[in-house]
């Protein structure tokens, strides 16, 4: 069996490293699921998501010139959102201007609470009738 890139296939997990873990695919092929391709969360230790002859849906996203194969369970799921989508999502930026603006009124708002802080507080050590 052909293994094509962003093709989702189904493997059998048969080793687990520090790095990520060993895919088994259909045809006999084996390919790498790298421990930031395992999921959506930060993974410290692989073993903590699978375990030796798990059955796992990956999705191939490399297929180097050495056949070497390139593999991800998290993007395999089909509610995956790559970082760019995600960024491309978000709500639009405001511009310059307003962002100087709320900084302007922020920064007057705290000079007016320190100015009323002080107040009746000036003078120092010699300020004190004996």
């Amino acid at each position: 069996m052909t293994v094509t890139k962003g093709s989702i296939l189904e493997g059998v997990v048969k080793g687990i490293t520090n790095f990520g873990a060993f895919v088994e695919l259909p045809g006999g092929t084996t390919g790498l699921v790298h421990i930031s391709e395992v999921a959506d969360a930060y993974v410290k230790n692989v073993n903590d998501y699978l375990k030796e002859n798990d059955r796992v849906k990956v999705k191939v996203i490399n297929v180097d010139q050495d056949g070497k194969i390139g593999l991800s369970i998290k993007q395999a799921n089909p509610n995956y959102e790559s970082k760019k989508a995600k960024k491309n999502n978000r709500e639009p930026q405001i511009s310059f201007e307003d962002k100087l603006a709320k900084f302007i009124k922020d920064s007057d708002e705290r000079q007016a609470d320190i100015k009323r802080q002080t107040e009746g507080k000036r003078g120092g050590r010699g300020s004190r009738l004996y």
